[in-house]
């Protein structure tokens, strides 16, 4: 008899403790990932020296360690059973790492002198993509396992707007001590956190062994395992060729990213400005293509990938306003208010991120899960990204004292808090549910490829541009491509029930024998 596995009332129930506990995971790599957006670029501007050009390099590990490791990691975590689980054993090594590499990015120069390294810039880009590819090791698990143990629909937007609340709220709290207690501080206690949030909950949380694909009933798919030794759902391994059609949309990024890569290591480029604009006009005519797709009299599976594609078209553009912001605030900040010393400077930026985490941490449960409940995700998404380009404008125009900035940074926050929850809730109705991993790594695709854009073309500009309100600018404009894109993508339809997908106990016993 094979030992039954346990599960918590909780997860049973579906009840706000287990949403919170699922959350803690996702909760460590978001906390790794903001003490590295609060840290990375001050550290290695006013302590190390770096131009914007170099800092812009070492923020491009994080989209190479996330094309590498997402999908990579997606696939594998759904085809395999370790540990009782399929995503946990990711979820523990990933977290781990993340932990010790936070550590090392305060003691660059004692690990740059302990080699004898005299290029500080290349020990700040083997940690930041160490610790890059760390987060992103744990993030496809922790996000692939919300939609592995919640049933489609309203609770899974609950899942993912839990995630985003509680994540958010630990982002909060990081600004605020890096804004209060320095960013050192920050950094040793956040790699505490993020090493107890990654290797405790998943022991807590009971994954199903056997998912569904389209459509589907789970009770049939139980039945049929319980009634048979033979696995009615065997594992499929996609193809490079699938993967590439399946991402279609972002070719023109992933063509530019390459690009910019070979250019900024090797010297080599094309005269003038010619590829960057032919990889444009391929990012617009196939996300156009995308877009203008028809879902209607297609079967489930063929409909699911043209709603995907859609979702990465509309997807992608925000994230090269959001990351352009993460990476170069503080040139904005400098250029905007010029009094401003090097800590100032890094506290402003910690209050502004502060801000907009607040906000990103209270409304996700409060106010968008109700409102994507009663309008739609899609709908209530787009509208978040409407408010969030005119915050970024209004910056421009007024964001000249830090007590204004920090108001209109709340305003930006709407949109964040929707970017980092409900297009996950969206996403994962448009995939088969056994290849949830490989799709939430594709999916990562349309984060990743555009913050190339940001590392590279955004840094470029921002650096030889003399008024840094470009930036803003700059996330404006894309976010408000991001929200009209979205009000053309099609609202996922909720076809199961919202009640748990559980074993009842006569198949337990079944599985377990």
């Amino acid at each position: 008899m094979q030992r039954r596995i346990f599960m918590l009332d909780i997860q049973k129930r579906l009840s706000n403790t287990f949403y919170a506990l699922l959350a803690l995971p996702a909760t460590a790599m978001g906390l790794g990932l903001s003490i590295q957006i609060a840290a990375l670029s001050w550290l290695l501007t006013f302590q190390y020296g770096l131009s914007i050009s170099d800092i812009g390099l070492v923020w491009a590990t994080g989209p190479i360690a996330g094309i590498l490791g997402q999908v990579i990691i997606g696939i594998i975590s759904d085809n395999v059973w370790v540990m009782n689980g399929r995503r946990r054993v990711f979820i523990l090594v990933g977290g781990v790492l993340a932990s010790l590499m936070l550590l090392a990015l305060p003691n660059i120069g004692i690990i740059q002198a302990a080699l004898g390294i005299e290029a500080i810039l290349g020990i700040a880009i083997v940690i930041s993509m160490v610790l890059d590819l760390s987060i992103n090791v744990s993030f496809n698990p922790t996000r692939s396992i919300i939609a592995d143990v919640t049933p489609e629909g309203r609770a899974r937007t609950k899942g993912y707007t839990w995630m985003q609340t509680i994540s958010g709220s630990f982002g909060v709290l990081s600004y605020f001590i890096g804004a209060t207690m320095g960013n050192i501080f920050l950094i040793y206690s956040g790699a505490v956190i993020v090493l107890l949030f990654s290797v405790l909950p998943p022991f807590f949380i009971r994954e199903p062994k056997y998912l569904g694909r389209y459509g589907e009933d789970e009770d049939d798919i139980t039945k049929s395992i319980a009634d048979s030794d033979v696995d009615p759902l065997p594992h499929k391994y996609a193809s490079f060729s699938e993967i590439m059609m399946n991402i279609r949309p972002l070719w023109g990024f992933l063509m530019y990213g390459i690009y910019a890569i070979i250019k900024r290591l090797s010297g080599f480029e094309f005269p003038g400005y010619y590829f960057e604009i032919f990889a444009l006009i391929v990012t617009v005519l196939f996300v156009a293509h995308a877009l203008l797709q028809k879902e209607d009299g297609k079967t489930k599976e063929e409909a699911g990938k043209i709603g995907f594609q859609k979702v990465l078209a509309a997807h992608s553009f925000s994230w090269i306003g959001v990351q352009s912001m993460f990476i170069y605030f503080f040139a904005f900040v400098e250029f905007q208010i010029p009094e401003l010393t090097s800590d100032e400077i890094g506290t402003v930026v910690n209050w502004s991120f502060f801000s907009l985490n607040l906000v990103a941490a209270i409304i996700p449960v409060l106010v968008l899960e109700p409102l994507a409940n009663r309008f739609g995700r899609v709908r209530t998404h787009a509208w978040a990204l409407v408010i969030m380009a005119v915050g970024y404008a209004s910056i421009v125009f007024m964001g000249n004292t830090p007590a204004v900035i920090y108001v209109l940074m709340m305003i930006v926050g709407i949109g964040w808090a929707s970017i980092i929850s409900l297009p996950f809730a969206i996403m994962s109705q448009k995939v088969a549910q056994n290849q949830m991993g490989l799709y939430m790594g594709l999916f990562n695709l349309s984060v990743v490829l555009p913050q190339l854009v940001s590392s590279f073309a955004i840094g470029e500009i921002v650096e030889n541009v003399p008024n840094k309100t470009i930036l803003l600018v700059i996330c404006s404009i894309t976010v408000a491509l991001s929200a009209i894109c979205w009000f053309m993508v099609k609202e996922p339809v909720d076809e199961q029930t919202e009640n748990p997908v559980l074993l009842d106990d006569e198949i337990e016993e079944k599985l377990d024998s």
